[in-house]
């Protein structure tokens, strides 16, 4: 078989009817590009979601839950141990929020090899006075160099530096919460714990996550400053945050640390389940929008060709009666959709970065988001890898059956018709 050939005569074929060449090229390009811009655009969104989650989620948490104890006297009894015993309004058992021995848990955690780095953090309600006025609200107290490094949280300071919760009775507080109270850098708020203590706390940041629920109630202070506002000891401590290596870990890691140092336990993925689904959900739209697209591309070719083997029946006959085989004419036609594919694919991979570069450029400002700036896009090579890959199977597909057809003619039939 000579390819040289073929691929000449079926270049001269496309040359013949080239308004419908292009026509066939256009669509499998626009298909291409939206293809790529559509799953550019989605997936960047989805990385801005899950960053947005994942930046302020510890890969594993550790913390004491309050439940009630799952041993209960009637159980010790000689006489009912081996019975079903149903209990009936079991309270929760007073165990306490802090976490035992919470120094030599960290210590412990950061010799791991699996972990990057260990974040302590004081979680508690509180209320926070305005006049006469208290709106409740949550206070976290952290280690502010290690809270900056895993999760960053100077990104989300919309005025002020986390550097500044280094000092004394210091706190940075959410947007809506400064909204509500109207307070500025440099205030003095007061707050409630809620075991009645008080405390005049300084701003000295104001913080927005983008999430509104939060943004209402939270607030960062040191973990010395939270210890002395809830009268603990220097070792108080109510979560202990972990953020690992390979992310995947995390729910086996969170089932060995519960049993190793005998402390509740909870995995980013089942706290945050419900943002897995969504990305996972505008994922799948996204690939099926844009296969929809390629697949109706592969129509339009599969159109095309068909019309040329009709037009084409006399020269399909002189070639096989120069001594072209079916095989060669097949070829012939699958190399016209070939190139159709490649050459629509290309320009579609180009116009599908450059429609990704122009959104990625647009201005998107939302209160809600305060650090992005412009639309989020992906430029995964991944992306257009499947999209030339998929362009070019479907327009093989497309011309597969013409390319059949096209062999199987009799030329004896179409010169005697003629």
């Amino acid at each position: 078989m000579n390819f040289k050939l073929i691929l000449n005569i079926a270049t001269h074929l496309l040359r013949a009817r080239l308004k419908q060449t292009i026509v066939a090229a256009v669509g499998v390009t626009f298909g291409i590009a939206m293809f790529i811009t559509l799953v550019s655009f989605m997936n960047g969104m989805n990385d801005l979601l899950d960053g947005l989650m994942l930046n302020r989620t510890p890969h594993v948490r550790l913390y004491n839950e309050i439940k009630p104890s799952e041993t209960q006297p009637i159980s010790l009894s000689n006489q009912y141990k081996n019975s079903t015993n149903f209990i009936s309004s079991v309270k929760p058992k007073d165990r306490g929020k802090a976490i035992y021995n919470s120094k030599a848990i960290i210590n412990a955690l950061k010799k791991d090899n699996r972990i990057i780095d260990v974040a302590p953090k004081i979680t508690e309600p509180v209320f926070f006075n305005s006049g006469t006025i208290e709106i409740s609200g949550v206070i976290y107290g952290i280690d502010v160099a290690a809270e900056e490094k895993l999760f960053q949280l100077s990104d989300y300071i919309v005025a002020g530096k986390v550097q500044d919760l280094t000092q004394n009775n210091s706190i940075i507080i959410g947007k809506g919460l400064a909204d509500k109270m109207l307070l500025n850098l440099g205030d003095i708020i007061k707050i409630t714990s809620a075991k009645g203590n008080l405390a005049s706390l300084k701003i000295v940041g104001i913080v927005q996550i983008g999430i509104a629920d939060l943004d209402n109630s939270m607030s960062y202070t040191s973990l010395s400053t939270a210890q002395k506002l809830m009268g603990a000891p220097t070792n108080y401590i109510t979560d202990i945050q972990v953020k690992l290596h390979d992310i995947t870990t995390a729910p086996a890691l969170a089932k060995e640390f519960k049993t190793k140092f005998e402390v509740d336990t909870i995995d980013y993925q089942t706290t945050n389940s419900q943002f897995e689904t969504g990305s996972s959900i505008r994922s799948i739209i996204s690939y099926a929008v844009g296969i929809v697209l390629l697949i109706v591309a592969g129509f339009g070719i599969y159109n095309i060709l068909n019309m040329m083997i009709f037009e084409k029946m006399d020269s399909i006959a002189i070639l096989k009666a120069t001594g072209f085989s079916g095989n060669d004419v097949k070829w012939i036609f699958i190399s016209l959709s070939l190139i159709i594919g490649i050459v629509g694919g290309v320009f579609g991979l180009l116009f599908g970065y450059i429609l990704s570069s122009i959104i990625d450029v647009l201005p998107f400002n939302t209160a809600a988001l305060p650090t992005v700036k412009t639309y989020p896009i992906n430029y995964n090579p991944l992306f257009y890898i499947i999209g030339i890959t998929f362009a070019l199977i479907t327009t093989a597909i497309a011309g597969l059956f013409p390319a059949l057809k096209a062999s199987r003619i009799d030329p004896v039939e179409i010169i005697r018709g003629k």
